[in-house]
């Protein structure tokens, strides 16, 4: 059988050599594929993250009631709406707010007290259904990650680093400039209703 020729051994492993080349180059493709998969998904939750603090933002600052409220002590609060500045103490925001959703029709107020605070790197929500004297819940965490934040007011037609207060106006509206991991600078506008309601 002289006729019949196989492979020489030097075919053979240049062709192994070849498939090793293919297959390593296939499975690093799709370890990167893997790879960047997790990093989109991570930066869509964290993208999503940021849009639900936003949207809550809207919704509370666009419903920002004129109302004092008591303190626990029964005193009245000095200002209407509480406007501070990251880094000091207290709020950085706190407000009475309307259109507290009520399903089932309790007799109760359709008010509601919240406050954002900036607490070791998070923007934290509090609220209180009794706009009077009530102790807040523990805050909800909205976006974590935040390096560093800076919030104006605009009033009389000009951007001010902070709210001089009052009982008997509101900012026209708030700038809140975020830096955050992973997603970078990011500046909001929030409009609130006139003074007017």
């Amino acid at each position: 059988m002289r006729g019949h020729r196989g492979f020489t051994l030097l075919e053979v492993v240049v062709s192994l050599a070849l498939f090793g080349l293919i297959a390593a180059a296939g499975v690093a493709a799709m370890a990167y594929t893997v790879d960047s998969q997790g990093v989109l998904r991570a930066r869509m939750d964290r993208l999503g993250e940021f849009q639900r603090a936003r949207a809550l933002l809207r919704a509370d600052l666009s419903q920002a009631a004129l109302r004092m409220v008591r303190r626990a002590d029964g005193s009245n609060a000095r200002d209407a709406f509480i406007g501070g500045r990251p880094g000091e103490a207290g709020p950085l925001f706190a407000f009475v707010r309307r259109g507290l959703e009520n399903p089932d029709g309790s007799p109760r107020s359709s008010l509601e007290y919240v406050e954002y605070r900036i607490v070791d790197g998070r923007l934290e929500r509090s609220a209180r259904a009794a706009v009077d004297g009530a102790t807040p819940p523990s805050p909800r965490v909205l976006i974590d990650g935040v390096s560093a934040a800076r919030v104006a007011y605009l009033s009389d037609g000009h951007w001010n680093d902070g709210w001089h207060g009052g009982t008997t106006s509101l900012p026209a509206a708030i700038e809140l400039e975020l830096e955050l991991d992973a997603i970078g600078g990011v500046r909001q506008r929030f409009l609130l209703p006139g003074t007017g309601q």
